[in-house]
């Protein structure tokens, strides 16, 4: 199974490192302010689509968001 604050903790890193806010990626993938908060203290996954927002708007796959590959650039060939 997947852990949800796993999966919070590489958002972040990678938002961290793109200097983008929490904030400003969920108003533009149009997603709850509060998902990756719900993350982290509910250990809630959000639904697949919502995921692969995320993935698209960071330039990374949704495998190495959930830590099935360590390679962020697996979903280009």
């Amino acid at each position: 199974m997947y852990n949800s604050s796993n999966v919070a903790d590489k958002i972040n890193l990678i938002l961290k490192n793109k200097n983008i806010s929490q904030k400003t990626m969920l108003k533009d993938c149009e997603l709850n302010k509060n998902i990756i908060s719900t993350m982290l203290s509910r250990g809630s996954m959000p639904k697949a689509d919502n995921l692969a927002k995320i993935a698209d708007y960071l330039d990374c796959s949704v495998d190495y968001l959930l830590g099935r590959t360590d390679n962020p650039q697996s979903h280009k060939s």
